[in-house]
């Protein structure tokens, strides 16, 4: 039977329960800003930091994955919506006791007259497509507590937390998903909200090794 939104939000809290090595947020906000503000000293260019956070956030998801699929115990998830349901409800709940909603989109269809007339697809098919993607929507974020970006910070583009959008995409290639993950929005940037888009480009899986059956 299927593994239902509430179950997950339950396996989210217990796993967080049960982290003894837990650090304190303040001390963790102060040092994750700590290494912006060091970034923005070494590179002076918003772009290229923007850049070496979500390298570091790769880095650091394809470590975290391991602790997570032997803490959770959750098997293969059905298709990509399901995977968005783990990662809000499980993944950030597990490891920064924070739970964005998530709102799920598909493929963007093609722009031909002819496609109001052919039949939806299935839905398994779709979730799994190239192009499905579901946006996390933040009512808080551990790493911008009292952070207030300088207007030099706004116009060079600066994504504060850029290193999660690093982590999402290191963590889901080591369980063999391609996506791209980025900002959309976020409230130090003076946004109503704050989003992370990340959408599916390819399973890995069918990339058999040279010599392999």
């Amino acid at each position: 039977m299927a593994t239902t939104s509430k179950q997950y939000k339950a396996i989210g809290e217990d796993l967080w329960k049960a982290r003894t090595e837990k650090i304190n947020a303040e001390l963790f906000a102060l040092t994750y800003g700590a290494l912006v503000v060091q970034l923005i000293q070494d590179y002076e260019d918003y772009a290229e930091v923007n850049k070496q956070l979500e390298k570091m956030g790769y880095n650091i998801g394809t470590r975290l994955i391991e602790d997570f699929l032997a803490r959770s115990t959750i098997g293969r998830c059905a298709d990509f919506r399901e995977v968005g349901e783990v990662v809000a409800k499980v993944g950030f709940k597990s490891f920064l006791n924070i739970t964005p909603n998530v709102t799920h989109g598909a493929q963007a269809p093609a722009s031909s007259p002819t496609r109001t007339s052919m039949p939806p697809p299935q839905a398994n098919a779709s979730a799994n497509a190239p192009g499905s993607n579901f946006t996390l929507t933040f009512e808080e974020n551990p790493l911008a507590e009292f952070v207030e970006l300088p207007e030099e910070a706004l116009e060079g583009g600066l994504w504060f937390s850029n290193v999660l959008c690093g982590v999402l995409r290191g963590a889901l290639e080591m369980v063999q998903m391609q996506v791209t993950a980025s900002f959309v929005s976020d409230v130090l940037r003076g946004d109503e909200t704050t989003e992370i888009r990340v959408t599916l480009v390819k399973y890995l899986e069918e990339e058999v090794p040279v010599g392999d059956d």
